[in-house]
């Protein structure tokens, strides 16, 4: 069941890279969120997360694959370098020769006309998609959740460094005389930090209290967080490893569970503090919003 219903989102994932595939192809401009989101039967909210964790790679690292292999196919058939970088998608015939060094070790010159090499290097970047395996199954709970005011920051560099953003927090905490109320260490993953640099990664700190404690300054805002069912995974080990932990919830618990995927953020909730507890036995637990059944 589980097997038949990971297929189906599979096919969906599929439908996207085709869609792709065709855009690059022609050279139009590539479809948007919303397009891409339909044609796999997955909300908007989570399409990028499940993307990554069905087929093995971001949305950008797919198109970046096609037009590779696009490009492959036309410098087999003799176009020139630059008539190829523009034709699928790069600004110019250095930005592909690039692409072309770092993907795959070769110079796009060295392959006009060479069908037979063209060929080899696109069997290379045909990517299978990832299935998940026959591990045993995840210990997966679906709670109500009642929702819960927090303190956020949000915070941005790698995500070894987010102690820096708990810290402001608890600071603040202090000094606004709420520290010894201190609930629940919670963090919402606004991008993922094993596909963007440090400089680009998002990721919202934050902290319950409970009711009544005073607004914070800014950039720190309250924020009601939680709220109807989700679908919660414990993950033990380092804190890094948590992306991970939901690619595993997505991939082997979600497709065959019977539950739809609500438009509210993943939040992280911590339970441990890396600083007395052993890296290799932190525990935290991946909140997924669901509804009840589809």
């Amino acid at each position: 069941m589980r097997k038949n219903a990971a297929r189906r989102y599979l096919l969906g994932i599929e439908r996207v890279i085709t869609r792709l595939q065709d855009a690059i192809a022609r050279g139009e401009p590539l479809p948007d969120l919303a397009e891409l989101a339909t044609l796999a039967h997955l909300s908007p909210f989570h399409f990028h997360r499940i993307f990554r964790a069905l087929a093995g790679e971001t949305v950008g690292q797919a198109v970046a694959r096609l037009r590779l292999s696009r490009a492959l196919q036309l410098l087999s058939g003799g176009d020139s370098v630059t008539s190829v970088a523009l034709a699928v998608g790069y600004e110019s015939p250095q930005a592909l020769a690039r692409a072309f060094r770092s993907r795959l070790d070769v110079a796009p010159g060295s392959l006009r006309g060479d069908a037979m090499a063209a060929d080899a290097l696109r069997a290379r970047l045909s990517a299978p998609l990832a299935m998940a395996g026959e591990a045993a199954p995840l210990q997966v709970t679906v709670r109500e959740v009642a929702p819960f005011e927090v303190v956020v920051l949000r915070q941005r560099g790698a995500f070894a460094d987010l102690d820096r953003g708990y810290g402001r927090l608890f600071d603040w905490a202090l000094r606004a005389g709420v520290a010894e109320r201190l609930q629940r260490l919670v963090g919402l993953p606004l991008s993922d930090h094993r596909d963007v640099a440090a400089a680009a990664h998002v990721y919202e700190c934050a902290m319950a209290f409970g009711d009544g404690i005073p607004r914070p300054p800014a950039p720190m805002v309250l924020r009601l967080v939680g709220g109807g069912s989700h679908a919660v995974l414990r993950h033990v080990g380092p804190y890094e490893g948590l992306e991970a932990a939901l690619d595993r919830l997505l991939v082997e618990w979600w497709p065959g569970s019977g539950h739809a995927l609500r438009d509210a953020p993943v939040f992280h909730h911590f339970l441990d503090d890396p600083e007395q507890v052993p890296a290799a036995i932190l525990r935290a637990d991946v909140h997924l919003p669901v509804v009840g059944s589809r």
